[in-house]
């Protein structure tokens, strides 16, 4: 859980900080941050395979309190990344690593 933790605090701030880029900033940033995305999402695909009780339903993984922490704090435009990658780590898919930048 912690190191679900600390990667959503360094997507968060990485999120801020592509928000308030500059022009020549700006793709570094937002590259910065999608690799943090993906770093939290890892570190979350993590947690749930190693839950002893796997949840039955996409929704029941959903509303797991910790989880439910994590979506309450999203900013709105990540909300749906987020639960995307939650179902594709609930239906057991792996994104290959190139498939994660596209």
């Amino acid at each position: 859980m912690k190191e679900m933790q600390e990667a959503f605090e360094t997507m968060q701030e990485n999120w801020r900080m592509m928000q308030s880029s500059d022009f020549d900033s700006a793709a570094e940033d937002a590259e910065r941050f999608e690799g943090s995305f993906y770093k939290f999402i890892d570190a979350v695909r993590e947690w749930v395979d190693a839950l002893q009780e796997k949840p039955a339903t996409l929704e029941a993984l959903l509303a797991r309190p910790e989880l439910q922490a994590f979506a309450d704090e999203l900013p709105a435009p990540l909300l749906l990344n987020f639960e995307t990658e939650l179902e594709l780590i609930f239906e057991g898919i792996t994104r290959e690593e190139d498939e994660k930048y596209d």
